[in-house]
């Protein structure tokens, strides 16, 4: 099932640093592309002074206050794209990634968040919050790092036989459609160390899984150009390796082969943290 067409909304986390701005930006065209409402949310909390103060009322105030005119300043950042983008903020005292993963379950087409954070949304991929979100989410997860204004290069996207890879080819999909871009799927494996079968054979072997699992996408998306390789070595590198001239890396939220452990194993912690190119993780 190819989740973005399900839902509506594009869900940005924004608190007010560069990082967050560019996952804004990313936000608001993937919104005009799939002609959806773009909401901007900033979750904080007020800091506690200490188990034996109340909090007073003017710093609960001047948080809140902080808070809704950074959102208000995204909010007026896109409008002033001039595309017609209907956009909407949302500022709230609550935690972040669950502010996030409610806003999500709530009618969104799409998480967005950004490669660091400050404030309310702190360490968005390096800390707890992107981790919750990636893992907890039940729509897409859009990670934004690297290059995130490219809108060169293909769409690239991870594949193995897990019902989470299937996911991503259709997210994948169109994707690449609806950027007018080539998609690349690859399927990564590590050859055993003593064979049973000629390394032919088994290259053969994996060739064929890679184009029967293209084959429904490829039939429902005719218009894409699609290239399916084969690549020998472990998914993370190959992956990272990719990304630099990729402008979108697609992924199933959970694979098993050579994508075992995707969101909470070393492949998924390598994109967040090395991929030269806004990740998208798939969920479903």
């Amino acid at each position: 099932m190819n989740t973005l067409v399900d839902r509506r909304r594009v869900v940005v986390g924004y608190d007010g640093s560069a990082e967050a701005l560019a996952a804004v930006d990313w936000a608001a065209a993937e919104a005009e592309r799939a002609q959806a409402q773009l909401q901007v949310v900033n979750a904080y909390r007020v800091a506690w002074p200490g188990a034996y103060y109340d909090i007073a009322p003017e710093m609960t105030e001047a948080t809140a206050r902080s808070a809704e005119e950074l959102v208000a300043e995204a909010v007026d950042r896109v409008r002033g794209r001039g595309t017609g983008l209907d956009v909407i903020g949302t500022a709230v005292d609550a935690l972040p990634a669950a502010t996030l993963l409610d806003v999500g379950d709530a009618g969104a087409r799409l998480l967005v968040v950004g490669n660091r954070g400050a404030g309310g949304l702190t360490n968005l991929v390096m800390g707890s919050v992107s981790q919750q979100v990636a893992t907890h989410a039940h729509v897409p997860v859009a990670v934004v790092r690297g290059r995130t204004t490219a809108t060169d290069g293909p769409v690239v996207v991870g594949t193995d036989d897990s019902p989470g890879s299937d996911t991503a080819l259709g997210l994948a999909f169109e994707a690449a459609r609806a950027r007018g871009a080539g998609l690349v799927a690859i399927r990564a494996h590590v050859p055993p160390i003593r064979p049973v079968l000629p390394l032919s054979e088994i290259r053969a072997q994996e060739h064929a899984a890679l184009d029967a699992s293209l084959a429904r996408w490829a039939g429902k998306y005719p218009d894409v150009v699609l290239e399916a390789r084969v690549a020998v070595g472990r998914a993370a590198k190959v992956l990272v390796g990719v990304s630099h001239t990729a402008q979108l890396v697609v992924v199933g939220s959970r694979g098993h082969g050579g994508f075992t452990g995707l969101l909470l194993g070393s492949v998924g912690q390598q994109l967040m943290h090395h991929a030269e190119c806004p990740v998208l993780i798939a969920h479903g």
